[in-house]
């Protein structure tokens, strides 16, 4: 099913291409960003309505035919499309406010963003706090019978995912091929994330530099849910930042940049997330370049992180 999977997302993700050119859903460039964005101005977004789509099309076709009855599968699947739902709202609002030339809401402020996560999260962490592969908290009990301690972690945990990997977006390729690299060693145990990985290489064959179009919020908002709950629900949720480690510092980045700036006025970087510093550079990095290194260092973290599990969770 991985390959019926990967040939839909192939075909949506083109079809949506289409789609969105003849309607002139493209995405605004800012000016302050990287000169070699600007000729990316008009090229196709949300990019990840359609791999999305293909997604929860063969998985609950699996799912309803009783090909998948772990009930980890169901939840981990729900969780990513509602996260991938708030982002899609965000997708949404910024294509309404191009397509009317600026006028409009143009995106979900973080105070309208943050209480739809942390509701979706806290359903998340209710259901996957007893099903979790490890022990959460050690040491700390529960109050009244609910571990309430792990379900306080599984929020924090599943809030952070989704949008450290929202954050790693930005260069052409770096989200998808980061995504499939932190989901491979549960391949073979979680059915969903084998799925979203397939729908990712069809995603790719559009995305990669130069991209054809842009991955947007829905997507990355859905990569960063499911990535948490395969790792929370199959392995550890304490190996989590470091097999996500690149979406961790990107997301680190832009915490240290704000904070610094109102503190002294001066930056740390020249631009965040971070991936945006090496394009600043007096010799900047090609995206190519910073997409690629990136993988790699997600393939090292992720395979010591497999290590450190014995190789098998």
């Amino acid at each position: 099913m991985m390959v019926v999977a990967a040939l839909l997302s192939w075909f949506l993700v083109g079809l949506f291409i289409r789609m969105s050119k003849a309607r002139g859903w493209g995405q605004p460039i800012r000016a302050e960003g990287p000169e070699s964005h600007l000729k990316k101005v008009g090229t196709p977004t949300a990019g990840g309505v359609p791999f999305t789509i293909a997604l929860a099309l063969v998985f609950f076709a699996l799912y309803f035919t009783g090909k998948i009855t772990d009930p980890r599968e169901l939840l981990i699947m729900l969780t990513g499309l509602a996260m991938g739902i708030i982002g899609g709202i965000d997708d949404l609002l910024k294509v309404r406010w191009q397509m009317n030339g600026g006028k409009g809401k143009k995106e979900l402020l973080a105070r309208e963003k943050f209480p739809l996560q942390l509701l979706v999260a806290l359903v998340f962490a209710w259901f996957a706090a007893p099903l979790a592969a490890h022990e959460l908290v050690p040491g700390l009990g529960g109050i009244g019978g609910v571990p309430i301690w792990d379900i306080l972690l599984l929020t924090f945990v599943m809030i952070g995912s989704v949008n450290a990997f929202n954050f790693t977006d930005g260069i052409d390729g770096q989200l998808a091929g980061v995504g499939m690299i932190v989901l491979l060693p549960l391949l073979a145990l979680s059915p969903v994330s084998a799925l979203l990985v397939a729908v990712l290489l069809g995603y790719l064959w559009f995305n990669a530099h130069p991209a054809r179009v842009f991955m947007g919020d829905m997507g990355s908002h859905a990569i960063g849910a499911i990535a948490a709950g395969a790792w929370i629900l199959y392995a550890d949720v304490w190996l989590l930042p470091l097999v996500a480690l690149i979406p961790v510092l990107e997301v680190v980045s832009v915490v240290m940049q704000v904070a610094y700036f109102k503190r002294t006025g001066r930056r740390i970087f020249r631009m965040t997330p971070i991936h945006h510093h090496f394009e600043k550079l007096d010799k900047p990095w090609p995206e190519t370049h910073i997409a690629l290194r990136f993988w790699v260092v997600t393939g090292i973290t992720t395979a010591l992180a497999w290590w450190l599990l014995g190789g098998r969770p």
